[in-house]
């Protein structure tokens, strides 16, 4: 079985690393085709199923999160040409189901999330997921205010004239909270679709690939007329900021905003359990050709608000819900070429370069071959793949799309190999530098070993440090990159930050630079300016040190507050041993792989030596103690043990974190409370010979007032 076949509870460690390598592939080539292209290959469902399965695979080897994992992050950021709007409540993604089990399986995490028993009522709503374009509509007093699309989650594009061009929005409603935030999807009628074409086509302009297309580049015009002239439509499902409660139920708040005007799916239904959600799921997918609208799905959401409230969120995802999607189909092409890149690690990933072919209306192009045991047809074990056939240019192949895995090299048809295709020699050299490309013992990927001296390791990390999340510099995105590092403006981080006074005023020199002018140089100088004062978390994620993402970036600046604390503490860590190695991997989430690669980094001299003359330009804001509950266990360490009868593990530590405390995952004699319910065993007896506070779970929700 190969790898991209593999359920995620089957791969072992080297395979999980392999499959992070080409969904980040995948999920940052469809952010250049959507925000650069402006020609997406990959619907949004489709694109937040590699994110699901990427942050599957981290769930399992937390230790294995890449410093740029698509985990932490939601769509992309906003383009260029329109004004940016901060989202008062992020819009994120749906994690996603494609088999009956992950939904019973969901319906089961819910339960036990909650702690309810088999016999309590939980209900849920089930709606069909619109290939669209996710849009917010902000009103005040009744009056549309406000439409912004959701761009990266937090920050989205200011699509205000656009919006009000389409009939299904209100521009006034009655009856309505002071402040409502509207949130739903943009989409395109099959028969509206078609009829746009044949205009685009009598006109003698380039025609849409698929009404999702169509949507997203009729609402993202810089022109409102044109977008008038577009037939848009709009379904609203959800809400962003309130000013009260719409309903007590998922449901009840939908009906609330069908009174106000908005158009609702009619096939949205009550379901209890996941027997009924399936069924719905089965009635929705046997109409889905009839229907006059694209899906892609049915989505499935805890009816009950409350219980929604208590579930909460993971980073980029809502526990209470999620998108059911629709199975995956097959195509076959020429692949013409296998190139090479190489990526900020070092790692050299092969991709085929395919013969551009459609696959459920989507256009595929190109596909990761993730290393070389998988082009020769085998697996990390030495067995094989594919029947045992290799890949090689020329070949006839058959690409497999589906939203976990897409696309992909299902098979091969060996009747119609060339007759002079030879079998692909893997480089033992990087492509880009001339090191040696090494594959370590027990590691499946070759790694180029020119580190710094590597130009394509070099950009990889500058464009990194630039992207969002990390120091987000406007005016300074990859391509930027690329161009000040090909000029030598920009070899390091630090240079970043020495340009202006380097080049003088710069002016001169960017403004004849092409796509630059007066204002866009003055306009940088001033981005770059404004970074200098950076939070801690932002500053280790944008280092980009491998297996540090966001998530893990933001539980090493809470552990440690300030740069010179986690400056001083991973400088003299010793791997294995000693105290700064405890306190290390004591931090919650924070496990030994992770640990060694940030130790390294920060004792590795080069690296070292770059970071200093990079942080020698800035100022790093510590990290501020939660104070605003003014909770007794503010800035307390504390230690969950056992098993929980209130409430689950999960939920304890999210109220915990709440009130300002720190929970760690291992007892110490910095611990100051151990949570201990039935079964508590090690933890408990360190916690006792260290003279630990220990409560229990009713002990602990008197003393945080929650009982």
């Amino acid at each position: 079985m190969s790898i991209d076949l593999l359920a995620v509870s089957e791969m072992n460690k080297e395979q999980a690393e392999q499959e992070l390598q080409r969904l980040n592939a995948l999920i940052s080539q469809a952010n250049i085709d959507y925000h650069e292209q402006d020609a997406p290959q990959l619907s949004d469902a489709d694109y937040d199923a590699l994110k699901r399965r990427n942050l599957e695979i981290e769930t399992r080897f937390p230790d294995l999160k890449r410093p740029d994992s698509p985990s932490d992050q939601v769509g992309s950021a906003p383009r260029e040409g329109f004004g940016k709007v901060q989202h008062a409540v992020r819009m994120l993604s749906l994690g996603n189901a494609f088999e009956t089990e992950d939904v019973s399986d969901f319906v089961a995490r819910i339960r036990k999330y909650l702690n309810l028993s088999a016999t309590e009522p939980l209900t849920f709503t089930a709606e069909p997921k619109i290939d669209g374009l996710s849009l917010s509509l902000r009103y005040e007093n009744g009056v549309l205010v406000q439409a912004a699309t959701r761009g990266d989650g937090s920050v989205g594009e200011n699509v205000t004239q656009n919006a009000k061009t389409i009939s299904d929005v209100p521009h006034v409603i009655e009856n309505a909270p002071s402040i409502l935030e509207v949130r739903g999807e943009v989409y395109m009628r099959r028969t509206d679709f078609e009829a746009l074409n044949r205009r685009q086509a009598e006109a003698g302009e380039k025609e849409f690939a698929n009404p999702r297309n169509a949507a997203a580049g009729s609402l993202r015009q810089l022109d409102s007329e044109i977008t008038r002239s577009r037939p848009l439509r709009f379904f609203a499902y959800a809400w962003g900021a309130l000013s009260e409660a719409l309903s007590e139920t998922q449901s009840g708040a939908v009906d609330r905003l069908k009174s106000f005007g908005f158009s609702i799916n009619p096939l949205t239904k009550i379901c209890t359990g996941s027997s009924e959600l399936i069924a719905h799921y089965q009635t929705i997918e046997e109409q889905r050709a009839t229907l006059e609208y694209d899906i892609d799905g049915v989505v499935y959401k805890v009816d009950d608000l409350d219980f929604q409230r208590r579930l909460g969120f993971r980073s980029t995802t809502p526990r209470w819900a999620i998108a059911h999607k629709f199975p995956a189909e097959l195509a076959w092409t020429r692949l013409e070429k296998i190139e090479i890149q190489v990526g900020r690690t070092g790692a050299l990933s092969p991709v085929a370069r395919l013969a551009p072919v459609t696959v459920g209306g989507v256009v595929v192009s190109n596909a990761t071959l993730h290393n070389q045991d998988y082009i020769l047809g085998r697996d990390s074990k030495g067995g094989e793949i594919r029947d045992g056939k290799d890949i090689r240019e020329g070949d006839w192949v058959q690409i497999y799309r589906a939203g976990d895995v897409i696309p992909k090299i299902a098979d091969v048809d060996l009747s119609k190999r060339p007759d002079d295709a030879v079998a692909f020699v893997f480089p033992n050299i990087c492509p880009d530098c001339g090191s040696k490309a090494v594959r370590e013992d027990g590691d499946a990927i070759h790694r180029c070993t020119g580190g710094l001296i590597c130009p394509a390791q070099a950009v990889e990390k500058l464009k990194h440090f630039v992207s969002r999340g990390a120091f987000d510099i406007d005016g300074l995105g990859a391509k930027q990159v690329e161009q000040f590092y090909q000029d030598g403006w920009v070899k390091e981080p630090a240079d970043i930050f020495t340009l202006k006074d380097r080049f003088g005023s710069g002016l001169q020199q960017l403004k004849n630079r092409e796509g630059w002018g007066d204002k866009s140089a003055e306009n940088l100088f001033q981005s770059i300016e404004d970074k200098r004062k950076i939070p801690l978390s932002k500053l280790i994620f944008a280092l980009g040190i491998r297996h540090l993402g966001e998530s893990a970036s933001s539980l090493l600046a809470n552990h440690y507050r300030s740069w010179s604390n986690f400056e001083k503490a991973m400088s003299k860590a010793t791997p294995n041993s000693g105290e700064a190695w405890d306190a290390l991997i004591s931090i919650d989430g924070v496990g030994e792989v992770m640990a060694n690669s940030a130790i390294t980094s920060m004792q590795q001299e080069a690296e070292r030596s770059s970071i200093d003359r990079l942080v020698a330009q800035l100022d790093v804001q510590d990290v501020v103690q939660n104070t605003a509950n003014d909770s007794p266990v503010t800035g307390k360490i504390v230690v969950f043990t056992g098993t929980l009868e209130k409430m689950t593990r999960a939920e304890a530590k999210v109220r915990a974190e709440a009130l300002g405390a720190k929970v760690s995952g291992s007892v110490s004699a910095k611990t100051n409370i151990l949570v201990a319910g039935p079964g508590a065993g090690s933890k408990a007896k360190k916690a006792e010979d260290l003279g630990v506070l220990t409560l229990s779970e009713e002990e602990w929700l008197d003393l945080i007032g929650d009982l």
